[in-house]
C-alpha cells in the first residue's frame, strides 16, 4: 500500500489483535522549536530516515508540511516522530502535527538560543496541555559554551508549562553527541506514561489522504486510543459536511505501521489507513475517522480558558485547531475565562478536550481553552448568556453529572458516555432516577409523575367513562422526550398504560353515573354466572357500547364477541364445569353443562380457544386442555 517516496509515515508490524503488554510499547513524539533550530536534522539523526518529503524542503533547508521517521529505542519501545514546521507562515501546520501527540521534542539551538519562534511553539504546546516532553538543546558543537546558558533559557521560558521540569539533553546530530543520551532519557521518559486504552473508541485525526495505484484511497494519522483491524467500519466525518449532517460509512481495507502490513494495530502509533471505494478528493486534513455512532459531532461548544490571552480581548472571529482540523469560527465570551464556541462545522468534540485558538489576521497563538460543554443549552431569552457564565464558573476541572441531568431534565447515559461526560458503564449518580438507558433527574422525575397524576384526575373527573388521556397526548402534555419514559412515569405515579391509553387501576376507577348499572349487572351474574344478558336488557340498564368499554376497561366485566357480557371470572368457572363432562365434548354438550343460548356460549369457548384452555379436536369436539398438554 505504501511506497517510501510517497508516504514515510504509518508503518506496522506483526499482524495479531493486542489486548494486554504482548507487543512493545508504542508512542508517537512530535517536534517543537524555532525555524532552522535542527528538529528535522534531530529526527534524521535518531532515525536513518528522511523527515522532509519534498523536494522543495530538502533543497531549501525548511521543513514546510509535517515530516515522519521511526525508531526503536534501547528498551524496545518503538517510537514515531512527527515533524513539525518552524516557521511562522506554517503555523498552521506546526499544529496539525502536534493536536493529536502526547509527548513533544522541544528543541532550541544552542548557537542561537530562544527565538521568537520558539516562543509559538511554546503557546502551542501550554494550549494543547501537552504533559510530557524533552527539552533539547542541538548543535551543542557549535556553541559548546553557550549549552548550560541556553537549556536554563530554555527552563526559564518554559516554566509555566507542564515542560517546566521536563529533563534537558544536549546534542549534536553531527558528531552524534548526545543522541544516545536523548533515546535513553526518552525511554526513561515513555516508561512514566500510561499506556492509551486498547479498547477506547476511535477518534483518528487525519493529516494526509493520497492515491497508490491498486490501492485506493490512503489516509495516515495518529491512532492516539483504541484498536483498529482489517474489515472494521468506521465513520468519515468530512470538512464540507454542513454542521449537524450524518457521516459517511466507510470500511477499512488494510493497514500499516512502520513499513509492514498488519491486520490489527492499537495505540499509540502512527497508522495508514486504505480505505475501500472512497474517493481520495472526498478526504483531507483535518477530517477524522470515528468509531460508528459512538461520538456527537457538534459545532458548538463550552468553554473555558486555560493559557494565553484573555477571552474577552479575543477577537469575535478567530480559527480553531484541534487534532489535525483548523475551523473558522465565532467566539462570543463569556468573561475573561470563559466563552462559546461556534464552529463553521461540526467536529467529534467532548469534555476534556484542549483546544487552540488562533488570530486568522496574524501567525499567532492567541489562547488555549478547554472544552467544558460539547452540548450547551441554547441562549435565546433575555439573561441566559448571564446566567451561563455563572454556571460555567461554578463548573470544577470534573463534570457536574447531576447538574448535566437536571439541565436537561432526562438524557440518555449514553449521550453522557459519547459526549465525555462519563465513563463507559457509570452508574447514576445520587438524584438520578436510571430508566433504562435514560437518566432522569429525581426532582422532575416527582414532577411529571405529579402531573400525570393531575392529567389524568381531571380527564376522569370532565369525563368518567373515558378511557384516559392517550400516551401521546400525555407525553406532550409532560414535554416528556421520546424513548420510553412514559410507562416509567406512569408507574412512579400509580397509573397503568393499556390500549394506548394513561389510566389508574381498575379496582381504584369508580364510573359515575352507570356505577349502579354496572354493579346491578354484576350482581345479577354473580347468581347466574353464564347467563348473559340480552341487548334490550343491557340498553334498559344504560349500558351502551362506550358505558360497557369503561366498565371493562375498570375489570367489572368482559366483553366477548357478538355483544356477550359476563363476570371476568366466567371463563374459569366455565373450564371447572367444562373439564366435568367426558372428554372431548361438542358444542351442544358444554351449551347444556353452562345453561346457554348457542348466541352466547360459542363466544365464550372462542375465546377459551384463544387462551389456550380448550382446543378443538375436530369441526364438532373440543376437549379442555391440561397443563401437561400446554
Amino acid at each position: 500500500m505504501t511506497d517510501r517516496s510517497t508516504d514515510p509515515t504509518a508503518r506496522t508490524g506483526d499482524g495479531h489483535r493486542h489486548t494486554g503488554s504482548s507487543h512493545p510499547a508504542r508512542f508517537v513524539v512530535a517536534t517543537a522549536g524555532h525555524v532552522d533550530h535542527g528538529k528535522s536534522t534531530l529526527v534524521r539523526a535518531l532515525t536513518g530516515m528522511e523527515p522532509d518529503r519534498f523536494a522543495e524542503e530538502q533543497r531549501r533547508g525548511l521543513t514546510i508540511d509535517l515530516g515522519f521517521g521511526w525508531t526503536t529505542l534501547p528498551s524496545g519501545a518503538e517510537v514515531a516522530f512527527v515533524d513539525v514546521p518552524g516557521h511562522e507562515r506554517f503555523l498552521g501546520n506546526m499544529l496539525a502535527g502536534l493536536g493529536p501527540s502526547p509527548v513533544v521534542c522541544f528543541v532550541v539551538a544552542a548557537d542561537e538560543g530562544w527565538r521568537a519562534q520558539s516562543s509559538d511553539h511554546r503557546d502551542a504546546v501550554a494550549a494543547l496541555g501537552i504533559r510530557h516532553g524533552v527539552i533539547v538543546v542541538t548543535r551543542a558543537d557549535l556553541a559548546p559554551d553557550r549549552v548550560d546558558e541556553v537549556a536554563a533559557q530554555a527552563r526559564a521560558e518554559l516554566a509555566d508549562t507542564a515542560l517546566a521540569t521536563a529533563p534537558v539533553v544536549a546534542t549534536s546530530a553531527t558528531t552524534g553527541a548526545g543522541l544516545d543520551t536523548l533515546r535513553a532519557t526518552l525511554d526513561d521518559l515513555l516508561a512514566g506514561i500510561a499506556p492509551p486504552e486498547e479498547t477506547a473508541r476511535i477518534r483518528f485525526w487525519i493529516d494526509r489522504s493520497f492515491t497508490i495505484t491498486g490501492a485506493g484511497t490512503v489516509l495516515t494519522g495518529t491512532l492516539s486510543a483504541g484498536t483498529l483491524g482489517a474489515g472494521d467500519r468506521l465513520d468519515l466525518l468530512a470538512e464540507g459536511r454542513p454542521s449537524g449532517s450524518r457521516t459517511t460509512a466507510v470500511v477499512v481495507r488494510s493497514l500499516q505501521r512502520q513499513g509492514r502490513s498488519t491486520t490489527v494495530a492499537t495505540a499509540t502509533c502512527r497508522l495508514a489507513i486504505n480505505l475501500r471505494a472512497v474517493p481520495v478528493g472526498q478526504v483531507r486534513r483535518g477530517d477524522v475517522l470515528l468509531s460508528p455512532g459512538a461520538w456527537v459531532p457538534t459545532s458548538l461548544v463550552d468553554v473555558r480558558g486555560v493559557s494565553g490571552a484573555s477571552l474577552d480581548e479575543a477577537p469575535e472571529h478567530v480559527v480553531v485547531h484541534v487534532g489535525t482540523a483548523a475551523v473558522p469560527t465565532r467566539l462570543r465570551p463569556f468573561g475573561a475565562q470563559h466563552g462559546r464556541l461556534r464552529l463553521d462545522r461540526a467536529l467529534p468534540l467532548v469534555h476534556g478536550d484542549r483546544l487552540v485558538l488562533r488570530d486568522p489576521s496574524s501567525r499567532r497563538v492567541l489562547a488555549g481553552v478547554v472544552v467544558l460543554d460539547a452540548d450547551p443549552p441554547l441562549l435565546d431569552r433575555r439573561g441566559d448568556a448571564a446566567r451561563r457564565a455563572r454556571d460555567l464558573e461554578a463548573l470544577g476541572d470534573g463534570p457536574d453529572l447531576p447538574a448535566e441531568v437536571r439541565r436537561r431534565g432526562a438524557v440518555r447515559r449514553s449521550h453522557l458516555v459519547a459526549l465525555g461526560l462519563t465513563g463507559p458503564d457509570p452508574s447514576a449518580p445520587a438524584g438520578v432516577v436510571a430508566v433504562g438507558d435514560w437518566w432522569v433527574d429525581g426532582d422532575e422525575f416527582d414532577r411529571w409523575s405529579g402531573e400525570l397524576g393531575e392529567l389524568v384526575a381531571n380527564r376522569a373527573s370532565v369525563d368518567p367513562l373515558s378511557a384516559g388521556p392517550t400516551t401521546g397526548a400525555a407525553e406532550s402534555a409532560l414535554g416528556l422526550p421520546d424513548g420510553g419514559l412514559l410507562a416509567a412515569v406512569a408507574g412512579r405515579a400509580g397509573l397503568v398504560i393499556e390500549g394506548g391509553h394513561v389510566r389508574r387501576p381498575g379496582s381504584d376507577v369508580e364510573l359515575g353515573p352507570i356505577e349502579a348499572a354496572v354493579e346491578a349487572l354484576r350482581a345479577r351474574l354473580r347468581a347466574e354466572p353464564f347467563a348473559a344478558p340480552e341487548a334490550d336488557e343491557l340498553a334498559a340498564l344504560g349500558l351502551g357500547a362506550r358505558e360497557l368499554a369503561a366498565a371493562e376497561r375498570t375489570g367489572r366485566l368482559l366483553r366477548l364477541g357478538g355483544g356477550v357480557v359476563l363476570l371476568p371470572d366466567a371463563p374459569a368457572r366455565a373450564v371447572r364445569v367444562l373439564a366435568g363432562l367426558p372428554q372431548p365434548f361438542t358444542t351442544s354438550e358444554a351449551r347444556q353443562a353452562l345453561g346457554m343460548t348457542r348466541r352466547t356460549v360459542i363466544p365464550l369457548l372462542e375465546y377459551l380457544d384463544r387462551r389456550g384452555w380448550t382446543r378443538r379436536v375436530d369441526t364438532a369436539h373440543r376437549e379442555i386442555v391440561r397443563p401437561d398438554q400446554k
